[in-house]
């Protein structure tokens, strides 16, 4: 197994929603990188989570916590991470389960928090063919809007969820408000955490956008999630402004989330 930091401390967590056959794969290659790995079952209806759950019974390295409801990814990566606070993690890598984030480079990102604890390492998504025009030219849209909310605090990519966050801090950001619970989850969580002053460190990662026909598997859905998304800018906009005196003088004075 590639691992060289300290399992103690760091998990990889991967919520998963109906992912089918993919999810297995997905956990298999994780498994191949990283102990411990845990994965929330967001209230699948596919069998998924009893057969995961028998797997772990046999596999020390493998966790399984089951919901009853589907309650969105980022409820799901809530309930994972106060699990894991719980249990004395302080970090947790979070991937999707439907095999398009590079299990691969789990290592490296693990590397990069354990040597720089304070900050939360984000992927910064390299696509190749198969990904989706009209999905690539979107996030260049949220991406400018997180660059502003946050007073270009550095960003690479407010969407692609193969990153690691610091477990405490996170929590605290997603107790004081309701939202961030389903597909908002990815973008508020950074630019909240950059106003906590957790400076983002961004690594190139390559991103597989599966066919049908590969077992690929999407919940996104153009027109509900953007409205979502509308939603969620708008409000952070408006926080943004209540909050920009401070930033920029955090800004001139270099301090967390702008110090090198």
């Amino acid at each position: 197994m590639p691992q060289d930091a300290d399992p103690r401390t760091h998990l990889v967590l991967i919520p998963s929603y109906n992912t089918g056959e993919r999810l297995f794969s997905t956990v298999r290659e994780a498994r191949a990188q990283w102990t411990p790995v845990w994965v929330v079952i967001d209230g699948s209806t596919d069998g998924t989570g009893e057969r995961l759950a028998h797997l772990a019974a046999n596999d020390a390295g493998l966790k399984v916590l089951q919901l009853p409801l589907n309650e969105g990814k980022g409820a799901a990566v809530l309930h994972g991470l106060r699990k894991a606070r719980e249990a004395g993690f302080t970090h947790a890598l979070t991937m999707d389960s439907d095999g398009q984030h590079p299990a691969d480079l789990i290592p490296a990102f693990m590397q990069a928090s354990i040597a720089r604890p304070e900050t939360m390492v984000l992927g910064r998504p390299v696509f190749d063919a198969s990904a989706p025009l009209l999905r690539v030219r979107g996030r260049r849209v949220s991406n400018s809007w997180t660059q502003l909310e946050t007073l270009f605090a550095g960003i690479g990519d407010s969407l692609y969820g193969f990153r690691v966050y610091p477990v405490d801090a996170l929590i605290q950001v997603m107790s004081r408000q309701s939202w961030m619970r389903r597909f908002d989850f990815d973008t508020e969580a950074v630019v909240r955490l950059a106003w906590r002053g957790v400076k983002p460190v961004n690594i190139d990662a390559p991103v597989k956008y599966l066919t049908a026909a590969e077992g690929g598997v999407s919940h996104f859905r153009y027109g509900r999630d953007n409205v979502l998304l509308t939603w969620m800018h708008t409000r952070l906009m408006v926080e943004f402004v209540l909050r920009l005196p401070w930033l920029l003088v955090k800004r001139v004075l270099g301090m967390p989330p702008f110090q090198q």
